[in-house]
C-alpha cells in the first residue's frame, strides 16, 4: 500500500504507522485498524493525542469531504479496538507455539537468544520483572542488540487472551506468529506515547522497560 498523509500532522508515513477511519453509512466516524472498510477513508498518525485533535476540530468533516458525526470517546474506543487486535494475535502466536509463558521460562528464551520481545502484566511484581531484566542486560552487552520488553496489558488480559491462568510474563519468539504480534504491541505503545524503543544494549549498558 502506498503512503498516505495524515489529515492532522500532513505527514506522509506508511499506513502501517497510522489509522484509517471511515464514516459509517448514518454518518459516524469509525476507525478502520484493518484497512478494509468501504468507501472514502482518510488516515490520522496513529498517536492518541492526534486523533484526539483530529475529532476535537472534526478534521474528518473535511478530509471526508462530507458531515459526519465524531463519538466524543473516538480515541478512546481506537485503544479498546487497538486493545483487542494486539491480544488476538498474542493468542495466535500462542497458538503457533511462539511464545513461552512463565518468569522462569521468559528468562530462560532470554538468554538463549530466541525471544524477540518480552511482555510484562501492568500488575507484575518488581521482582519477577527484575530477574528478566538482568537476562535482557546479558544478552545485549553479549550481542550488541537488546530485546524490548512492553506493560500494556493486565494479568486478566493476558490470561485470557493467551489461554492460561495467572500469566504475567511472557516471551515472544521470532516467527511469523510472533513478529506479527510484536508489530501490534509496538503500534499499541506508540498510540499511547509509551514507546521510544528503549531497547536493552550494549552502548547504553542497560536495559529500559517500554511501558
Amino acid at each position: 500500500m502506498n503512503d498516505r498523509t495524515c489529515i492532522v500532522t500532513r505527514e506522509t508515513r506508511n499506513p502501517d504507522e497510522m489509522i484509517r477511519f471511515v464514516a459509517a453509512p448514518d454518518g459516524t466516524i469509525v476507525p478502520d485498524l484493518r484497512h478494509k472498510l468501504p468507501g472514502r477513508g482518510c488516515w490520522v498518525v496513529a498517536e492518541k493525542p492526534l486523533v484526539e485533535k483530529a475529532a476535537a476540530r472534526n478534521i474528518f468533516a473535511k478530509a471526508l469531504k462530507a458531515p459526519v458525526v465524531v463519538p466524543t470517546d473516538l480515541a478512546d474506543m481506537v485503544d479498546s479496538l487497538m486493545v483487542t487486535s494486539t491480544l488476538g494475535t498474542l493468542g495466535l502466536a500462542r497458538k503457533a507455539g511462539a511464545v513461552a509463558l512463565g518468569a522462569t521460562k521468559v528468562e530462560a528464551a532470554v538468554r538463549s537468544g530466541k525471544a524477540i520481545a518480552v511482555v510484562h502484566a501492568i500488575d507484575a511484581s518488581p521482582d519477577g520483572i527484575r530477574k528478566i531484566l538482568a537476562a535482557r542486560n546479558a544478552v545485549a552487552h553479549a550481542s550488541g542488540h537488546g530485546v524490548p520488553a512492553f506493560r500494556l496489558f493486565s494479568e486478566n488480559e493476558m490470561s485470557l487472551a493467551l489461554g492460561a491462568t495467572n500469566v504475567i510474563h511472557a516471551a515472544l519468539f521470532g516467527q511469523g506468529a510472533g513478529e506479527a504480534a510484536l508489530k501490534r504491541m509496538r503500534m499499541l505503545a506508540a498510540y499511547r506515547g509509551e514507546v521510544s524503543d528503549k531497547l536493552a544494549s550494549a552502548a547504553a549498558g542497560a536495559a529500559e522497560d517500554m511501558e
